[in-house]
């Protein structure tokens, strides 16, 4: 065929192949890769206590948007439902689920809960650094606990997970989102004046903070100066001998260093005071991991606050790891060894190399070159007479 009718061929294939931009079909093997990471990780979290939820892509828009869920808004796909004119949206996190369980279908059950869960995510836009818009997510979250322990939990599981799937070298590096905000209700600083403080706070912008008179702008810079290795940071942030909320999350920040550097003496751990991208609902620690290696993190999760219908609230820690990100950090899956097994081989036969591990394509009719038939297929082996031989 050539000519129009070609053209119009190569159209027609255009349209049906093309997906929206940030979508992509996910094939061979990076399908299975990614399954088996899945696996892997939730295994990790089941070893844990926790027990796996897997709620509904989609809800009602007001129950995703309660508390923390807020901050997501701009990135849920909405639709109406047919049923109840009322909204919905598709989740962009699956951390406000948690949250809503708790808080809900959950409420009476014994705290603190431990809850696991992987699932599809989908945001209205991507990023620089996650152009893709659909993602798998997998987690845990422990709430209803205010102790350092529960932290600690929560950290250790997110490493052993990772290390689990492969991931070596990791290092965590703590923030304190709401220490800037801390600081500046101390200082008394409000409006235009306090935007501007936490806008260079957060972008490392010493230069900015000149507009402050120097007695209030030294402990400022000081934050600015802390972020890096965790014994350094920690020396600087107890020399502001800060009061309040403020001086206890130090304090608090202090002991889980130590803490983490005696469970996990191989794990680098680092501290950015003034990190709030993404953590802008953590309510105390927060915590990201990286690999040596890997672009960007591979995971992160902190300390926030449920919101109960009645209006109470309690703690919670969670972490979270995005797969995508997760399989860039890992090798390239190799192709997966299968077996052609030649029409009329005897099913006991067959049967007998799928129990060895083999992953069998059955021939369907006989064919004058079963070898050939094979490599076709892209079987690497082929059994005949009962035995496994290379193709």
């Amino acid at each position: 065929m050539n000519g129009p009718k070609k053209e119009l061929a190569g159209g027609a294939y255009a349209r049906q192949a093309l997906l929206p931009e940030g979508f992509r079909d996910q094939l061979a093997p990076y399908a299975e890769q990614e399954a088996a990471l899945v696996r892997t990780l939730v295994d990790t979290f089941l070893s844990h206590g926790y027990d796996r939820v897997n709620p509904p892509l989609v809800e009602y828009e007001d129950s995703l948007l309660v508390g923390a869920g807020a901050t997501r808004a701009k990135q849920m796909f909405r639709l109406m439902d047919v049923d109840t004119q009322r909204m919905m949206a598709v989740r962009a996190d699956m951390t406000m689920q948690m949250s809503r369980l708790a808080a809900t279908r959950l409420s009476d059950a014994a705290r603190p809960l431990r809850l696991a869960y992987t699932g599809n995510v989908l945001r209205t836009k991507g990023s620089q650094l996650r152009p893709t818009r659909q993602f798998i997510q997998a987690g845990v979250e422990l709430v209803g606990s205010q102790s350092l322990e529960g932290e600690l939990e929560v950290i250790l599981i997110a490493v052993e997970s990772l290390q689990a799937v492969g991931i070596g070298a990791l290092s965590v590096d703590l923030t304190l989102a709401p220490l800037v905000g801390l600081m500046c209700d101390s200082a008394k600083l409000s409006g235009d004046l306090r935007q501007t403080v936490l806008e260079a706070m957060e972008a490392k912008d010493a230069g900015a903070l000149t507009i402050l008179p120097a007695d209030i702008r030294a402990p400022f810079a000081r934050v600015l100066d802390a972020a890096g290795p965790a014994g350094r940071a920690m020396d600087l942030l107890r020399l502001l001998e800060l009061k309040g909320a403020a001086g206890k999350l130090i304090a608090r920040l202090g002991r889980l260093v130590d803490m983490i550097s005696t469970r996990l003496p191989d794990v680098a751990v680092t501290i950015d005071p003034c990190e709030c991208h993404g953590f802008e609902y953590k309510t105390g620690i927060g915590f990201a991991l990286f690999a040596r290696g890997a672009k960007g993190e591979l995971g992160r999760g902190g300390r926030y606050v449920v919101t109960h219908p009645d209006g109470h609230e309690e703690d919670a820690t969670g972490f979270s790891v995005y797969l995508d990100t997760l399989m860039k950090a890992l090798p390239a899956p190799a192709p997966v060894q299968k077996l052609y097994v030649p029409a009329g081989t005897s099913p006991d036969a067959a049967k007998q190399a799928r129990a060895d591990g083999w992953r069998t394509i059955q021939g369907l009719g006989e064919t004058a070159d079963p070898a050939k038939e094979a490599r076709l297929l892209g079987c690497s082996h082929i059994l005949l007479d009962d035995t496994v031989r290379a193709v």
